[in-house]
């Protein structure tokens, strides 16, 4: 055999014996490999069941719950109809009540109405009668009067209508007087109490007339030097200032005498350099008057100024304010005009808040109302009408100036409300008790004077002046007067006192008219 062929047959030989072997393996392994499978399959089965048996436990276990679920809500919603149920019957009953109650008020409206329905009934066929009685009365007395006075029946008809035409007339009268009383007894009342509030709200001192300004002296020789030679020195002195210089007896003291204020004040001012310098002639004292008239000047300026800024006036033009310096020489009755302008400032503002107006503009009203006492002593005209024109010049609102030219009654048509409260004000500051100083004689020839008026009345018994001439009591004839005409003789005789008297602040008129019978039983 050939080698090679003994070789191939050899390795032929060797492939298929291994081929063999190989297959008897894998014939043996793969049943060990099946075996291993069925095992596994069989715990992957027994996995699963048990996994499915928890999930149908679990769906059970879920089924059950929601299934309570669903019962609770269901018996939630049962109760909650329940309540809802029984809230509805209880409501029905509470409507059922309430209508069971109307319907008894109903019957008993219902019966009240049907009586009442009855006795109107009753009532009416009554009046009938009763009306057909009184036209048959009145036809029998109408044929009566007719009989007896002889007039026709539209004759004594027109008669009756003016008789009672007449009447109604004066009940008409009664009753307006009567509104009328009680209209002004309100507004007096309003009005005091806000005047009561404004006094209460300010204080000033007393005044008392100024006339003259002492001026003391070091030493007695000095008298002499002041009057000079044959009285050259005092007659200069009183030529150049324009005021009277009074040397007497008095020890210590000389006196400057002026109606005008400013004028006395540079007369003081400038005698009391002259004496404290020592030099005292013609040249010297004209010399000494115009330096102390310079400083006059800046002092009511700065006197204004300093009145403006302390009552809160802005934009006030350089004349306004000098006005307002120059009143702190200025006197009325005694009373120091400056101080008595800021009280009016001040009162005019209390009431103007009071009434819920302009406090600002009724306090500048009542401040500037008398700058024309500023200029009236040297120029012609009323202070109002002076005062007016220099607020008119100097560009102030159109309220200040009727106030200030109306202050005193002198406006005709008084078209702003500050108008009256710069009157209003200025009365209360002088009319309250010691703002002003009168003199005896003065006093008694206005109660006279007063006295008079009331007395020339026809029909007056008697008239008196009482409160220091505040009021004048009227008493009446009651014969010769009635009551309608006391109420005309009152305003007759306000205005002819407002014509023929000059007095601060107001006089109150009361006319009294009473019947008085008496009767003695012996």
């Amino acid at each position: 055999m050939d080698p090679l062929i003994g070789t191939l047959v050899g390795g032929l030989s060797v492939l298929a014996i291994g081929g063999g072997v190989g297959f008897a393996i894998r014939h043996l392994l793969g049943r060990a490999g099946l075996a291993a499978a069925e095992s596994r399959a069989k715990a992957l089965e027994d996995e699963a069941a048990r996994k499915a048996e928890a999930k149908v436990r679990e769906a059970e276990d879920a089924a059950r719950e929601a299934g309570r679920k669903r019962k609770e809500e269901a018996e939630r919603e049962v109760a909650s109809v329940r309540d809802t149920i029984r809230e509805n019957e209880r409501k029905l009953a509470q409507r059922e009540d309430a209508l069971a109650r109307q319907v008894d008020g109903l019957a008993r409206k219902e019966k009240f109405l049907r009586t009442a329905e009855k006795s109107l009934v009753e009532k009416h066929q009554k009046t009938l009668e009763r009306r057909q009685e009184v036209e048959k009365l009145v036809a029998e007395r109408v044929a009566a009067l007719e009989r007896v006075s002889g007039m026709p029946r539209e004759e004594a008809r027109k008669q009756l209508l003016e008789a009672a035409e007449k009447e109604i007339t004066h009940e008409e009268a009664i009753l307006i007087q009567r509104q009328l009383e009680r209209v002004r007894e309100g507004v007096t009342e309003k009005a005091r109490r806000l005047i009561a509030n404004s006094i209460q709200r300010i204080a000033s001192d007393y005044t008392t007339e100024i006339t003259t300004a002492s001026v003391d002296l070091p030493a007695e020789d000095l008298k002499g030097r002041i009057i000079g030679r044959e009285g050259r020195n005092i007659r200069h002195f009183e030529k150049v200032t324009g005021c009277d210089v009074i040397v007497d007896d008095t020890p210590g003291t000389i006196l400057v005498s002026s109606f005008e204020g400013v004028r006395r004040e540079v007369a003081r001012r400038a005698m009391t350099k002259l004496i404290a310098d020592g030099r005292i002639h013609p040249a010297r004292i004209e010399e000494v008057v115009a330096a102390t008239q310079k400083e006059m000047d800046q002092h009511i300026v700065e006197t204004g100024r300093k009145t403006c800024m302390e009552n809160g006036l802005q934009n006030v033009h350089p004349e306004v304010v000098q006005c307002l310096g120059r009143l702190q020489f200025r006197t009325s009755f005694g009373q120091n005009v400056l101080l008595h302008s800021i009280e009016v400032g001040h009162i005019a503002s209390l009431i103007a808040a009071d009434l819920g107006l302009d406090p600002v503009l009724a306090k500048r009203c009542g401040l500037l109302h008398d700058i024309g006492k500023a200029v009236d002593q040297t120029q012609q005209g009323t202070h109002p009408g002076l005062g007016a024109e220099i607020a008119k010049r100097c560009g102030e609102r159109p309220e200040v100036i009727e106030a200030i030219g109306g202050h005193h009654d002198d406006v005709n048509v008084v078209q702003y409300v500050y108008t009256v409260l710069a009157n209003a004000a200025d009365a209360i500051s002088a009319s309250r008790p010691g703002a002003r100083r009168d003199s005896t004689e003065r006093y008694i020839q206005r109660l006279q004077k007063l006295e008079e008026i009331g007395n020339a009345v026809e029909g007056v018994q008697s008239a008196y002046a009482i409160a220091a001439g505040r009021e004048i009591r009227v008493i009446l004839n009651p014969d010769k007067l009635t009551d309608e005409q006391a109420i005309v003789v009152a305003r007759d005789l306000a205005k002819r006192i407002e014509s023929e008297l000059t007095y601060p602040g107001e006089i109150k008129v009361t006319v009294l008219r009473e019947k008085r019978v008496v009767e003695y039983a012996r």
